[in-house]
């Protein structure tokens, strides 16, 4: 399996990460990608490593850390995105859940995203949290044929979800497709699984039977199971598929 949004550099694992990715490893991960929440991200990915899983790196700034840019962000984004290491660019996006206030910014920011992966002919990896409409709008304004990415931790519309895979986007599966009430499942069940990737976004948002815990990459299974269930396939055959969609889309092969 293939965790494609999985913040496992964070301090919320120093004190235990070799146990974590032992158990991502016995798990069947066999490769994590790491999306930045700022310039300082990449720095502190560096040091992760396994013997057994693949980690991968991405560049950029999460909506919620761009109340101000510099004049040269653009510029500076770019100089970290065009690195050969680096296989996407974000994680970017809109936020509309904890601040308003920075509407614009947030806006400018993901332009300059947009454009960069563009440039760099990277993926670009999408956060949203209850601003589903100007992000697509967004996206589309910006669609020039060549711009792909993931819409990170999917839990929109039928309608929605059909939008963005029409904008060249794939889904992020994570943890809340298992909740019992959430709906998710039932909205992924009407779309097409060959537009989904796997992910956790450790530390957060663990799936039912962790919910509430520190989220971690071996918990990827449980959402895999559920999505599995979902469409009615074995197991086995979900991660193929799904695993093989993350690798067409970042040009890995872990």
């Amino acid at each position: 399996m293939i965790d494609t949004h999985s913040h496992i550099y964070l301090p919320q694992f120093d004190d235990d990460r070799t146990q974590v990715l032992d158990r991502a490893a016995s798990e069947g991960i066999k490769a994590i990608c790491m999306p930045a929440i700022d310039f300082e991200s990449i720095a502190q990915m560096e040091v992760i490593n396994h013997k057994d899983i693949s980690f991968y790196k991405m560049a950029g700034i999460h909506p919620c850390d761009v109340e101000v840019l510099a004049e040269d962000f653009e510029q500076q984004l770019f100089d970290f995105c065009n690195r050969k290491e680096i296989i996407g660019v974000g994680e970017t996006g809109l936020d509309y859940y904890w601040s308003t206030e920075f509407i614009d910014t947030q806006k400018s920011s993901l332009r300059y995203h947009c454009s960069v992966a563009k440039s760099v002919n990277k993926p670009i990896i999408l956060h949203n949290r209850e601003s589903t409409t100007d992000l697509l709008d967004l996206i589309e304004k910006e669609q020039d044929g060549s711009l792909k990415g993931i819409w990170h931790c999917f839990n929109g519309t039928v309608e929605e979800g059909k939008r963005a895979i029409g904008l060249g986007l794939y889904l992020g599966i994570g943890g809340v497709v298992t909740f019992k009430n959430g709906g998710v499942d039932k909205t992924v069940a009407q779309l097409p699984l060959d537009k989904m990737v796997l992910e956790t976004d450790a530390p957060y948002l663990s799936p039912t039977p962790k919910r509430g815990k520190r989220n971690e990459p071996s918990f990827m299974r449980y959402t895999a199971v559920r999505l599995a269930e979902i469409f009615e396939i074995s197991l086995e055959e979900l991660v193929v598929k799904t695993s093989k969609t993350a690798g067409k889309l970042f040009l890995i092969e872990p």
